[in-house]
């Protein structure tokens, strides 16, 4: 909004004219210029460290915990890698070096003939089962014994 002959003379065109002139993208909008409004005070933006760096490090240690279970162990972790890498630098380099290393693994196994791709699938399934067995025995639910019962 320009204002004419206001107090301060031309300075509001000649300043709209200028913001016009200059190749600065503008504000963003949506989630991004949202954030961008909070972090403009000191305070909006510890808070918004504070808040991320919290709720992430939440996922990431939840993550890990789920990881030797079947699950979406992995899938929590890179989700609150990406909760981190809003507010943190290093959370969005560790990001981007999971992607790496997952497509890494994804291309590996694809370029597999069906004797590889069937023994990863076993051992996977083996672990998995295990972990499980493990687990479900720290409960005290012994599988083996139930299935002996029945056998």
């Amino acid at each position: 909004m320009q204002i004419q002959d206001s107090d301060t003379g031309d300075a509001d065109m000649i300043k709209g004219e200028a913001a016009d002139r200059s190749s600065m993208p503008g504000r963003r909008t949506g989630l991004q210029g949202w954030l961008d409004g909070i972090r403009s005070t000191r305070t909006g933006a510890l808070t918004l460290k504070i808040v991320f760096g919290v709720i992430g490090t939440l996922m990431v240690v939840a993550g890990l915990i789920m990881v030797p279970f079947p699950g979406p162990g992995w899938a929590v972790v890179f989700a609150g890698l990406a909760v981190l890498a809003v507010e943190f630098h290093w959370a969005r380099r560790l990001l981007d070096f999971g992607k790496r290393t997952l497509h890494a693994w994804m291309e590996w196994y694809k370029r597999q003939g069906w004797l590889v791709r069937v023994v990863v699938l076993i051992v996977t399934v083996a672990v998995a089962g295990v972990i499980v067995y493990f687990g479900l025995r720290t409960l005290g639910i012994d599988l083996i014994e139930i299935a002996r019962r029945y056998i």
